[in-house]
């Protein structure tokens, strides 16, 4: 089977190109290479903006991915414009060329951040959302666009995912996890800005586990899926990375609590996921942090701006 990945080259691509290697996918990347090459032998690699991109590239291949676009809040509001023109515009251009090159399925990276604010509520896919802020904004009219492409012979699985986090050969310290980890080893303290937010969290290995269930799913299956290790708030996952590392390492960190108001408030329910595309979510804030100390030990320079998807946006955009 022939795979595509638009944006493959990123924190997710890098780490989900060599499993489809594995499962013998011939994998052929898009991508701008804004944080560089970090993709195995075996990949095909074009060096093309999505945009730059016809159905002609798309010919003969049986599946497109799209990893693409702005990736984090920060990123959204340092350029509004920019981030509706990739995430809002861009995967329902990627949708219909590859539809129209006859490609048999589309698959999304969707985002859990759609649904704003949902207070005490688990939400489902069919649940209301509420977001008001670029990036969710942008994610939803990616969905849709890509989602109106569907049909009996053009499948489109939209994975909405909770805020990844865990190694990755293309690594990211601006994600939960990996930031608390990163001012942990670096400056012996863990910043919460408001402990009560609920935030879903997807380890790195079941997002990459979810893109190989949603390959391998039944031709007919299409729709949107909520897709996390689980639900915490980010007074636990702070607590629990403080645990581990006290307990593991026996370092001595200091929390640092803060009660900043968010309006970004959610949790969501997996179980379309478990049972449509037989995911099995086996990822815990202990698990990455495990990758996390294997890799990054004390010591490790963490400041490159590579590592910091907004630093580079900004020399890239100013």
């Amino acid at each position: 089977m022939k795979i595509f990945v638009a944006g493959g080259a990123g924190y997710i691509g890098s780490r989900l190109a060599p499993d489809l290697l594995v499962h013998h996918y011939d994998v052929t990347v898009a991508d701008l290479m804004w944080f560089g090459n970090h993709l195995p032998e075996g990949v095909n690699l074009i060096e093309k903006d999505i945009f730059d991109l016809t159905a002609k590239d798309l010919e003969g291949f049986d599946q497109v991915i799209f990893l693409g676009g702005v990736s984090n809040d920060p990123m959204a509001e340092f350029s509004p414009s920019t981030n509706f023109i990739s995430n809002a515009a861009a995967p329902g251009y990627l949708a219909y060329i590859a539809k129209e090159a006859g490609v048999k399925r589309y698959i999304y990276a969707d985002s859990c951040s759609v649904y704003g604010y949902a207070a005490d509520q688990l939400y489902g896919e069919t649940d209301p959302v509420t977001c008001s802020y670029p990036y969710g904004i942008s994610k939803l009219q990616g969905e849709f666009g890509a989602l109106h492409l569907q049909d009996d012979s053009f499948s489109v699985i939209c994975l909405r995912q909770g805020t990844v986090s865990g190694y990755s050969p293309r690594m990211r310290f601006d994600l939960i996890i990996n930031t608390m980890y990163m001012t942990a080893m670096t400056k012996k303290k863990i910043t919460v800005n408001n402990p009560s937010i609920w935030r879903p969290i997807l380890a790195i290995e079941d997002a990459v586990m979810v893109y190989i269930r949603s390959i391998q799913a039944d031709s007919q299956i299409s729709g949107v899926f909520n897709v996390a290790s689980g639900n915490f708030t980010v007074g636990q996952v702070a607590d629990r990375i403080w645990e581990t590392l006290s307990q593991k390492f026996g370092m001595k960190i200091d929390m640092d609590i803060k009660s900043i108001e968010d309006f970004r408030n959610y949790k969501v329910t997996t179980q379309k996921a478990q049972n449509v595309l037989g995911a099995t979510f086996k990822g815990s804030i202990e698990s990455v942090l495990s990758e996390l100390a294997e890799n990054f030990p004390e010591g490790f320079d963490f400041d490159s701006d590579n590592y910091y998807n907004i630093r580079v946006f900004e020399k890239l955009f100013k």
